[in-house]
């Protein structure tokens, strides 16, 4: 029988992969042979996230601390990663980080800071990836995580600068879809919708928002561990070789209504 999600050989770089999301994702194709590359700015927590996925799937996994709005931070990782491996098959950029209050009482450095990680540091990584191995290996599957909200706006939680960049994610992912598509680089992106993760829990924990998720959620709940894993692994198989440019909303039917 054959396995479409097969990985084995592949090398994969997920951002933002000392908790939560990223690290779902990470487990996913280890899940299916993948070499993993956990990339955040703790390096502790990088550490115990390779050691698991070593442990559970008997994949290599080699942690590199790296901030990604560094620049020179960025480079010398991807550097790093090709000279060790010699190629690199998957990017999921997934760091990010999320300001909530009142839009008119958002400040620049907030805005800013939005906008330099989630969109600004996405672009670096994605940027040096194609540059320094998937152009010359003319085959990458990047896969940008955007969220819903740069799909909708929403008037539970104020987050402009989040959906402005997020937004941006997910249409400076159709521009390199257009741009890399020549070198057989696929670059999609998957708008997730309300998932528990430590930067989310306090927030979805509490009564008043989980009475809102079952009027404007179609599932009435919210995501479970896992339920990002089949999105993540078609768009990072060679299954996926004609789907480009495309955003994937896994967010239980939020943004249908």
């Amino acid at each position: 029988m054959k396995n479409y999600f097969d990985l084995t050989g592949n090398v994969a770089i997920v951002t933002g992969c000392s908790t939560g999301l990223g690290v779902q994702m990470a487990r996913a194709l280890a899940s299916q042979g993948c070499t993993i590359v956990p990339i955040a700015r703790r390096m502790e927590k990088l550490q115990e996230v390779a050691k698991m996925l070593n442990e559970e799937f008997g994949v290599e996994a080699y942690p590199i601390r790296c901030d990604i709005t560094d620049t020179d931070m960025v480079n010398s990782m991807v550097e790093e990663v090709v000279k060790r491996y010699g190629r690199i098959d998957i990017l999921i950029n997934n760091a990010g980080t999320g300001a909530v209050a009142p839009a008119e009482d958002i400040t620049d450095e907030q805005f800013a800071n939005e906008m330099n990680i989630d969109l600004f540091g996405s672009f670096k990584v994605a940027r040096a990836v194609a540059k320094l191995a998937m152009i010359p290996a003319k085959y990458g599957r990047i896969i940008n995580i955007a969220s819903m909200y740069g799909l909708v706006g929403n008037k539970i939680a104020p987050a402009s600068p989040y959906h402005a960049a997020k937004g941006g994610v997910v249409n400076m992912t159709r521009a390199l879809a257009a741009e890399w598509g020549k070198y057989g680089i696929t670059c999609n992106s998957i708008c997730p919708g309300y998932f528990v993760t430590p930067l989310t829990k306090e927030t979805l924990d509490s009564q008043w928002f989980q009475e809102y998720a079952k009027g404007a959620i179609p599932t009435e709940r919210y995501g479970v561990e896992g339920e990002l894993d089949t999105a993540a692994l078609f768009l990072s198989s060679r299954a996926s070789s004609y789907v480009t440019g495309i955003m994937v909303p896994v967010d239980g039917g939020y943004t249908c209504m």
